[in-house]
């Protein structure tokens, strides 16, 4: 009979497709660039295809990023989660109570002083009002920086084998948690008497990304538990299925650079300046909860998705929002399609991190 090291050490290795994704993500990042340049309608169709500013082909892809992990919860562990305090308080502290302030901190040093003569000009936003354009690129910053991730973040916390059952009873919390609070924090942030709640926006993502997915999930391992024992499930079906998350990440990643090709080509140097004060702040925030989560002794598998979900943003919801507010053009706008631009890149970074520093943590 194997040792039991043995077993955990086969259990975390990296699959193939883990092993070497960071070469299919720069692949599939060119692809869809290359395809949003050569066919920018099919591109901009696919786009426009959407329910209250949630991307259909981009739910369909979410949708098969997120079965499989539902598929793999042992829904014990997600009790066993919404018993241990710690890694739950944490991960609000840091989402409600210093990442929309390091945000605001971050993006106006860097976009109000260091680069504001890099940014010349004014816009006029919805509603009539002419505002300075390094401004508004702060904003779209602030509203990334309140939106805090739900969905995504299982697949980072799936990838660095980290407690998916954590990860997904922080999903829940996130997403009630943002209903009450992501309009007033964000309004009194952007300096505005109202700001719109996107409702429609926050229930639609949290129901196509996290709630079909969960459901399914749950039915699917259950049923097939039942008819075919523990055994079949974890080396026949889940084998199978294991690399259909990483498929649709990828395919993602190519829509997204697709609908967004054109935008990445005419102005590369807008978004690399969006981008250095959003790439400073993921690392940050993912380095201050990764060692508070050190300090507080948390084991590897609590700490590391608590700094994925610190680290990363609802795009859908902050895209939203600023579309609402400032309109589809905007600068506030560009700032959080530049979020989603990075997001991909810099978590699967993070992950890495994670993974090479498992060691440091309590088993």
């Amino acid at each position: 009979m194997p040792s039991k090291t043995k077993i955990i050490h086969e259990e975390r290795r990296l699959s193939f497709f883990e092993k070497y994704l960071t070469i299919w993500v720069i692949a599939c990042i060119g692809l869809g660039i290359l395809l949003g340049k050569l066919f920018p309608q099919v591109a901009v169709t696919l786009d426009r295809i959407s329910i209250y500013q949630v991307s259909i082909p981009i739910a369909i892809c979410l949708f098969f990023m997120m079965y499989p992990i539902m598929v793999k919860i042992d829904f014990r562990e997600v009790i066993k989660a919404g018993k241990t305090p710690k890694p739950v308080a944490l991960t609000l502290v840091i989402n409600w109570c210093v990442k929309p302030f390091t945000m605001l901190l971050i993006s106006s040093l860097f976009l109000g002083v260091f680069f504001k003569k890099l940014i010349p000009g004014f816009e006029i936003v919805k509603g009539g009002q002419e505002v300075e354009l390094y401004r508004s690129y702060i904003s779209g910053c602030i509203l990334l920086g309140v939106a805090p991730c739900t969905a995504m973040v299982l697949i980072w916390g799936h990838l660095s084998k980290g407690n998916d059952g954590h990860t997904l009873v922080m999903v829940a919390i996130n997403s009630l948690t943002m209903l009450f609070l992501y309009a007033p924090l964000g309004g009194w942030l952007l300096g505005v008497n109202k700001m719109p709640i996107p409702w429609q926006t926050i229930v639609l993502s949290v129901v196509m990304y996290v709630g079909v997915p969960l459901f399914l999930g749950y039915h699917t391992r259950k049923l097939i538990i039942a008819k075919k024992g523990f055994k079949w499930f974890e080396e026949k079906f889940l084998h199978y299925l294991t690399p259909v998350s990483i498929s649709a990440l990828l395919v993602t990643l190519i829509l997204l650079f697709s609908f967004k090709g054109e935008l990445i080509i005419n102005q590369p140097q807008t978004i690399i300046l969006i981008a250095i004060p959003l790439f400073i702040q993921t690392c940050l925030i993912f380095g201050l909860t990764y060692a508070l989560a050190r300090w507080l002794k948390l084991s590897y598998r609590d700490a590391a998705p608590s700094a994925l979900i610190g680290a990363s943003n609802h795009f859908e919801v902050a895209i939203a929002t600023s579309t609402i507010l400032f309109g589809l053009s905007s600068g506030a706008s560009l700032a959080t399609v530049v979020g989603v631009l990075i997001e991909v890149p810099v978590m699967l970074m993070l992950v890495r991190v994670c993974l090479k520093t498992r060691r440091f943590f309590p088993a």
